[in-house]
């Protein structure tokens, strides 16, 4: 019970930061637009739905997969960076979105924002290469030991994982209402600011990926 509690708070503690429902929720209110609360709960029930079959196939599978492909963790987030960057310098650049006192757009819309439950809504804005790296290096520790320890520490990883994809869900369902009492010109403002960051979260990801791949490179040549 201790590996599993050990594993728990890490496995939580860890994801909470790359993951961010906070801003990630923001974000995801800007891509999605003004339309009915109901759609909200819809949308965020089947993207903590589709994080946590994500986080747990990576975490089974994740490993396995990637030696299969010959893909190296640095590749990873140098191609997932540039994709997370790409991402937060389209929200950078989008037009403003409608005004809150405009009417809410069509219901047939909804059909658009289910095509992207999981790209993009899922992967990458939610379980981006980060999470994807923090998910196979939690995976890796947890299989280390004796078969009992790694029941246990497998088991707390899934359930910080689990607990994870239910603020996500708590997060998204209640983005409207997180800033239904904001000024349009306000929540323009913080969606640039956190556009931005989620530019900056790329790049650094992607120059993470880039400085191993570098540094592999000259111990090579060297």
């Amino acid at each position: 019970m201790t590996e599993f509690a050990r594993f728990f708070g890490l496995s939580f503690t860890a994801l909470f930061p790359v993951i961010n429902p906070i801003g990630s929720a923001l974000v995801f209110l800007g891509m999605v637009g003004v339309t009915d609360n109901g759609v909200y709960k819809v949308l965020a029930r089947k993207i903590a739905f589709a994080t946590a079959l994500f986080l747990l196939v990576l975490d089974v599978m994740g490993a396995t997969v990637l030696k299969l492909f010959g893909i190296s963790l640095p590749v990873v987030q140098l191609a997932g960076g540039l994709v997370v960057a790409a991402m937060g310098w389209k929200l950078l650049n989008q037009k403003d979105a409608a005004d809150a006192h405009d009417p809410a757009p069509v219901l047939s819309d909804t059909s658009s924002l289910q095509r992207k439950i999981f790209y993009p809504f899922t992967f990458p804005l939610t379980a981006g290469p980060g999470v994807l790296v923090v998910t196979l290096t939690l995976s890796a520790h947890a299989s280390r030991g004796s078969l009992l320890h790694i029941v246990f520490a497998q088991a707390g990883v899934i359930c910080g994982m689990l607990l994870m994809c239910v603020v996500v869900f708590i997060a998204y369902a209640w983005a409207p209402r997180i800033t239904a009492k904001v000024s349009p010109s306000t929540a323009h403002g913080i969606l640039r600011v956190i556009a931005f960051v989620l530019l900056c979260i790329g790049v650094q990801i992607a120059w993470n990926g880039f400085s191993s791949l570098l540094g592999k490179l000259n111990l090579g040549s060297g």
